[in-house]
């Protein structure tokens, strides 16, 4: 990732307009803003999913993402399982590992990809 053309600024994330998007079960809530140049954004996401939420697909786009409240499980493509806790955080490159994620407490997450 190469952040360039991005002026100081800050983010009162309360006031982003939430997006809604069911999963498998459950919901993921997106506050998302994009910054820098438009053919390249970077998209930063505050995310909440509610207690029970499953994706309903396998992710392979690069993510620096962060738990702030709550559990998440991330399962890989090779059958490994990761849990975030609140303060924890996980890195992946575009097209490397294949993940899907479960929250089945809840949690709010903040993601940069």
């Amino acid at each position: 990732m190469r952040i360039s053309d991005i002026p100081f600024g800050t983010t009162d994330w309360s006031s982003v307009e939430p997006e809604h998007f069911p999963g498998e079960e459950g919901e993921a809530t997106w506050r998302t803003r994009r910054f820098g140049p438009a053919e390249n954004p970077i998209r930063v996401r505050m995310v909440e999913y509610s207690a029970g939420y499953v994706s309903d697909h396998w992710c392979e786009k690069g993510h620096i993402l962060l738990c702030l409240d709550g559990e998440l499980e991330t399962t890989l493509a090779d059958g490994r399982v990761m849990l975030l806790r609140a303060g924890m955080s996980y890195q992946v490159a575009d097209n490397a590992e294949p993940h899907r994620s479960r929250a089945p407490k809840g949690a709010r997450l903040f993601i940069v990809d």
